[in-house]
């Protein structure tokens, strides 16, 4: 009950829809009473007393009481699935909203898959209970009342000794509680890990196709898959073993009242329609108590699934904005560090140590050093998609965590290594940080980004719709309109996180010539593995081992006898015969 109790604010405000379906609910179950009264009345005055002229009324009174019962129903089950479909809709925006606002520390250790699986399978089963679970224990409550008062009317006997025998059965329903709950929470992390595997598998298809990886894909989907089987049968097995020992159960005490029930009928004190009726009203009793492993079924997988919900809501956010942070419409885009650390979560040695270096406002700064070197976290902590361990990170004199986040980020330009693009059109993608960018505006950045050209040559222009993750555009293609977008923010600082790896050296000529441009004004930072595309920075900060080991400019450091000349000569030799063999 506690994770319903967490969850309330989600369900709660829809509250009026729960309370309709109960009232209606009251009603369904009143007229199901009926049935087994009119019953009674049919063999006990219509048969035995020859009453005939009963049969007329009980008839068209019967005919009534199920129109009455379908309209009712009608209103409690719609009124019922309206509680379910609004508190789940409410409650999925705020995990999608939880989802954009967690820090990158949570996304390090997140499965992609098993967060889908949260926002579908696990929220759906949430709304099932909402829809049918509560209204199935309230119907199990108001069912046993209704029908033990009517019992007790006909049999008092007969009526106490039907609750005798209803502890064992529930005792039974009890056990199966605490043996289903857990073997649906292992259903539902497994599944979840089968679904973090299929979205992997799609994501990567090109790497699995080209290392010819297709059969161990394959194992790693069946090991998941056989861990899915195995929790379910172990499941089904637990359904198999106290399910028909529920039945025998409530069979057992169904014969025993039978039996109970046919000496008070020849003693007299019991009519046989009396019997009839109450036999019906064990069968309304027995049926929901059995029923009731079902609904135990739904609970578990609602309560498994609300827990897997819980651990994203109440995750930590730890990168916010502080009370009354900073906002300025535009920063000038000074940027200091000072005597920074940083450690990722779970890492035992520090990604940067001791970094401490200033860049002007309009300057261009250049990283370069060895994959794992610092080079990427260095652009991470100037956006706060992580926070130092210790340290200042400092952007126009005022710390980061000073700014608001939306204010500080707004004023950055981000690159990638890896260009995304979304499933809408060039020109949406282009402007996709600056919704109110003008048509000619967003030509202007395509343009500075070499990537006006061949827009314009594909059949729908900048309203052509791209695919998934970019799908049919080129490697270099999806990269200049990444950088498009980036120009198109207009920001104060840009990183460019070897944004012109995905191009050849000819494409890269061309908008490295753009960029230039660009960069006039703003504080840019570079990262990059050809030394061709930092020559033009005013500083160059050498990194090993998320230290700074060398700094200075492209003219002091190809003399200076350390990495950046030993890196620079290779690949100065590399394009040196490039060229011979292209001359030869």
């Amino acid at each position: 009950m506690d994770t319903l109790k967490k969850l309330r604010q989600y369900y709660w405000p829809y509250k009026q829809y729960f309370f309709i379906s109960m009232f209606f609910l009251l009603f369904v179950t009143a007229i199901t009473v009926i049935y087994p009264i009119i019953l009674q009345i049919t063999i006990d005055e219509v048969v035995l007393k020859s009453q005939y002229s009963l049969i007329l009324p009980l008839t068209f009174g019967f005919l009534g009481i199920m129109v009455i019962k379908g309209i009712v129903t009608f209103i409690q089950q719609y009124t019922g699935e309206l509680f379910g479909i609004k508190a789940v809709y409410s409650l999925r925006n705020a995990l999608y909203e939880k989802l954009q606002f967690l820090p990158f520390r949570y996304y390090d250790n997140a499965k992609t898959g098993d967060l889908m699986s949260r926002l579908t399978a696990d929220v759906e089963s949430f709304r099932f209970f909402l829809s049918f679970g509560f209204s199935e224990l309230f119907r199990f409550i108001l069912m046993l009342t209704v029908a033990f008062g009517v019992m007790f009317y006909y049999s008092v006997p007969l009526t106490l000794a039907t609750m005798i025998s209803l502890p064992f059965l529930f005792f039974v329903v009890y056990k199966f509680d605490r043996a289903v709950h857990p073997a649906f929470r292992g259903i539902r992390k497994s599944f979840g890990k089968l679904n973090t595997n299929v979205q992997e598998n799609i994501s990567g298809i090109n790497t699995v196709k080209s290392l010819s990886k297709e059969e161990f894909q394959t194992g790693k989907f069946n090991d998941s898959n056989a861990d899915y089987k195995d929790n379910m049968i172990s499941t089904s097995n637990i359904w198999a073993k106290y399910f028909p020992l529920m039945e025998f159960l409530g069979n057992v005490c169904v014969v025993a009242l039978l039996s109970f029930g046919g000496y008070l009928v020849i003693k007299g004190s019991l009519q046989p329609g009396e019997l009839v009726a109450f036999y019906s009203l064990v069968g309304y009793i027995l049926w929901p108590i059995m029923s009731l492993g079902f609904t135990i079924n739904m609970f578990s997988q609602s309560k498994a699934s609300g827990e897997r919900l819980l651990e994203v809501l109440e995750a930590k956010e730890d990168i916010v904005d502080k009370e009354n942070a900073y906002s300025p419409s535009r920063l000038k885009g000074e940027v200091e560090f000072k005597n920074v650390y940083l450690r990722y979560a779970g890492d035992d040695n520090s990604a940067l140590k001791d970094i401490s270096f200033k860049a002007e406002a309009g300057k261009i700064i250049g990283l370069v050093g060895s994959t794992g070197s610092g080079k990427t976290s260095i652009t991470q902590l100037i956006t706060r998609f992580y926070e130092p361990e210790s340290g200042e990170v400092l952007i126009d004199g005022k710390n980061v965590n000073e700014y608001a986040l939306k204010s500080l980020r707004s004023n950055i330009g981000f690159v990638l290594q890896e260009s995304f693009l979304f499933s809408s059109t060039i020109k949406a993608n282009i402007a996709y940080g600056r919704p109110d960018a003008t048509m000619d505006e967003i030509i202007d950045a395509a343009k500075r980004a070499d990537a006006h050209n061949f827009i314009v040559e594909l059949p729908d222009g900048y309203d052509t719709i791209l695919g998934e993750r970019g799908m049919g555009l080129s490697g270099g293609q999806k990269q200049r309109i990444s950088i498009a977008r980036s120009i198109c923010l207009d920001p104060s600082i840009l990183i460019l996180d070897d944004a012109t790896s995905a191009v050849d050296m000819e494409t890269e000529f061309k908008i490295q010539g753009a960029l230039k441009e660009v960069m006039k004004g703003r504080t840019t930072f570079i990262i990059a593995h050809r030394i061709s595309s930092l020559k033009h920075a005013d500083e160059i900060l050498v990194l090993e081992d998320g230290k700074i080991v060398e700094r200075g400019t492209h003219d002091e450091l190809i003399h200076n006898g350390g990495q950046y000349e030993r890196v620079y000569k290779i690949q100065f030799q590399d394009q040196r015969a490039i060229l011979q063999g292209q001359r030869g």
